[in-house]
């Protein structure tokens, strides 16, 4: 059986995750599942058995071209290449380990690097989004103010006027003499 590692696509319309399957080369049925990557977050997401992986790399199981590189980054494929120097005699497992450790340990810094940039980068943009926001909401809240200062002046410049008219209407019930202003209103309407 011609195995391969490749890819089976999962998810929906503009938003595909996939399976890491092991797989015959001319059938479509997987024989094992042994991850998964999703390439919609940043930096890809990857979920990988890697003991399997490795295991199927080193029975002769050929990998995809995607596959190749998603194994490469997490290192299958140089563990694949210590174990064959453990074989051949040329070091120990414990000082493979120890080399893969090592560059594990630095990749793990250098991703560290770019998801601490990437999240800057979102807190600025959120913080910039924020503050736009409150001088909205300030901006909002003096014209709201002032619509509310003018329809109180409204408010009270008309019980003023209330007032007065209910002060002539009440003089005139006494048969008492209208207020001073009203001749002037009736100066100017001549």
């Amino acid at each position: 059986m011609a195995t391969k590692i490749r890819l089976a696509r999962h998810g929906h319309k503009d938003y595909a995750f996939y399976h890491i399957v092991v797989a015959d080369s001319r059938s479509p049925r997987d024989v094992e599942r042994i991850g998964s990557f999703n390439p919609n977050t940043n930096p890809a997401a990857v979920i990988l058995n890697f003991d399997r992986a490795l295991y199927w790399v080193g029975v002769g199981a050929q990998p995809t071209d995607t596959v190749r590189t998603i194994l490469s980054n997490e290192g299958v494929l140089l563990m694949k290449h210590l174990n064959g120097g453990v074989a051949k005699g040329a070091f120990s497992q414990e000082e493979a380990q120890k080399r893969f450790d090592a560059w594990k340990a630095q990749k793990d810094a250098k991703n560290g690097k770019i998801s601490a940039a990437e999240a800057d980068k979102k807190a600025a943009a959120a913080k910039a989004l924020l503050a736009q926001e409150v001088e909205t909401n300030k901006a909002k809240a003096a014209a709201i103010a002032e619509k509310r200062a003018a329809a109180a002046a409204e408010l009270a410049a008309a019980a003023q006027e209330a007032a007065k008219e209910a002060a002539a209407a009440e003089a005139e019930a006494n048969g008492e003499e209208a207020p001073a202003e009203e001749p002037a209103a009736e100066a100017a309407e001549a």
